[in-house]
């Protein structure tokens, strides 16, 4: 994946850093990218922690304090971090194992909220760990077909729990029981609600048709979910639901009020909420929670890993994150914003790409777009409370189904079939189970095709590297048996502490190689570019006899058998 083209670099360009010449030279497109990023991140922020079980403010803590935090502790100059919907399933099954009841009992959904909360203090403690050992290379472990798989299972179970709110209605249980349940659901939408639901899913799914069919610049720089605001609320006030009330259409009644409008806080500071860690005390709630700090932290740190990675890739400075600093910053803001109340965070893709866009050059537009987010709550909370609430779910059913689109389908099947097989097993896996088993299924597939297609058991994990060292410029590297996802991260270290660290050229033979998957293929590519920055350079050879799986450039290949 290359970096797409940005006329105003130049590779002689010295690349903005995040440092005080930095925020001074570079202070305008920051600010200003910043405050496009805010308003895409206001309505996701709350809507992502109304669905997690959380208050809709618990979302913006988020992205206030994670954000200035962050921006201090970490390198990356262009993610932004805040809470994302990739993490609403393991929070919402959180509150749910700890008694969260919805609405109908607000004394047990209080303190559910404050349990999960204790998860999320242990939780950033676990990332800071993390950090420290340097396990950042670990997002490199997980096969990226499973990845996507479980991220389309979130996609999908995302959409089954928010579309009935989309239409007025409620539902509760598991993903495979509300869709049993959504034909019935939406028989029986409340016609207002739904209208502001309907048009708010017309201009989302509109509007990405439009910037996807035409190349106007002003389109695509439009945000949805702003447009979406712009409507929402005028329909909600013309509705008048500040005020409860019932209405009749064809000879039905239906409710409506402030129930479907988001409630926040008009004092921040009496918003903010501490967690119980009575949860860790008690011999029964223990194993519970400790499980979903698990869940937490493996699947908060992998999201942000990867959504890092990507956004590095995407960089035209082509400037590279310290992942495990990253980790280490997003634990210490993790466990900062969960001691006042707020959702995890992570390295968030779409608002990093969306900052990307909108021509930010270092990390303080991260910082600038908390700033906003901060004052915009603070000076004007009453608007927040016109926002309907399925507007809101609206957008988080666009963001579903973005996880979840025909075209993931489409662009795994490309790579070929053996991915898909792994894509869908593993989003099967994970609708049927949860996240934590469902990817380990995912995984445990690749190994069974890798085993099918001959791969010999002891190369799984280990690599098979011979170097030459003669020369003073460049290092040989034959490899056989096989390079998998498996034994990547050793494979990776060997080459880098023989070649790039040294400063010298390194050639990577891989004629006597069985069996090289599309994990693998894919990092040889980001390696390629690690060491384009250094200024020498990465030769990948022998694989002109390997047999691709499919026509994709990063295809898996197999070297056939030769009889004698």
């Amino acid at each position: 994946m290359n970096a797409p083209s940005d006329p105003s670099v130049t590779p002689t360009d010295e690349p903005p850093r995040g440092d005080l010449n930095g925020f001074k030279r570079y202070f305008k497109d920051d600010l200003i990218a910043g405050g496009l990023v805010f308003l895409i991140a206001l309505p996701l922020c709350l809507g992502i922690s109304l669905a997690s079980g959380f208050p809709a403010i618990a979302g913006v803590f988020t992205a206030i304090v994670g954000s200035v935090l962050t921006t201090f502790l970490s390198n990356s100059e262009l993610t932004i971090k805040g809470p994302a919907a990739g993490m609403i399933v393991i929070v919402l099954g959180a509150v749910n194992s700890f008694g969260y009841t919805a609405g109908v009992d607000q004394v047990a959904d209080m303190q559910a909220y404050k349990m999960a909360l204790a998860v999320g203090v242990v939780a950033g403690l676990v990332q800071i760990v993390f950090g420290l050992l340097r396990a950042g290379i670990l997002g490199d472990f997980f096969p990226t077909a499973a990845v996507h798989g479980m991220l389309a299972a979130i996609g999908v179970i995302i959409m089954v729990k928010q579309l009935p709110i989309v239409v007025g209605q409620s539902a509760t249980g598991e993903p495979l029981e509300i869709l049993r349940e959504l034909p019935h659901l939406l028989m029986n939408a409340n016609p207002e609600i739904a209208l502001i639901g309907g048009v708010s899913l017309v201009i989302l799914f509109g509007l990405a048709f439009l910037k996807s069919r035409t190349s106007i610049s002003f389109i695509d720089k439009v945000p949805g979910p702003l447009v979406v605001l712009l409507v929402a609320i005028p329909l909600g006030m013309a509705m008048n639901l500040t005020s409860d009330h019932t209405y009749t259409l064809m000879g039905k009644e239906f409710a409506v009020g402030e129930s479907d409008l988001v409630t926040v806080p008009f004092n921040l500071f009496g918003a903010i909420t501490f967690p119980d860690f009575s949860v860790f005390l008690n011999s029964e709630t223990l194993p519970t929670a400790l499980g979903w700090v698990l869940m937490f932290a493996l699947i908060g740190s992998l999201e942000s890993l990867l959504s890092a990675k990507a956004v590095d890739m995407l960089d035209p400075y082509k400037r590279k994150t310290n992942l495990d600093r990253d980790l280490w910053a997003v634990g210490v803001g993790n466990m900062a914003v969960s001691l006042i109340g707020g959702l995890p965070m992570i390295s968030e893709i779409v608002r990093s790409k969306a900052n990307l866009d909108n021509q930010a050059k270092t990390r303080f537009a991260n910082m600038w777009h908390g700033v906003f987010l901060l004052g915009f709550v603070a000076l004007l909370p009453g608007l927040i409370h016109n926002i309907p609430r399925a507007a809101l779910a609206a957008m988080l059913v666009f963001t579903g189904f973005r996880l979840a689109s025909p075209s993931e389908f489409r662009s795994v099947y490309r790579v070929g079939r053996e991915q898909l097989i792994i894509f869908a097993t593993t989003l099967v896996a994970v609708l049927a189970t949860d996240l934590l088993i469902g990817i380990g299924i995912g995984i445990g597939t690749k190994f069974a095709i890798h085993l099918f297609n001959g791969v010999p058991l002891r190369s799984l994990f280990v690599p098979t590297l011979e170097f030459d060292e003669t020369s003073e410029t460049e290092v040989s590297v034959h490899a056989t048996e096989s390079a998998v996802f498996s034994n990547w991260i050793s494979f990776r270290r060997r080459v880098v502490e023989k070649s790039l660290k040294q400063g010298k050229n390194c050639t990577v033979d891989f004629s006597d190689v069985h069996l090289i998957d599309h994990s693998v293929m894919e990092k040889l590519h980001e390696l390629e570019g690690e060491f384009a920055r250094e200024g020498i350079e990465l030769n990948v050879v022998g694989m002109d006899h390997h047999q691709p799986f499919s026509r994709h450039p990063m295809a898996a290949r197999k070297r056939p058998l030769v009889s004698h």
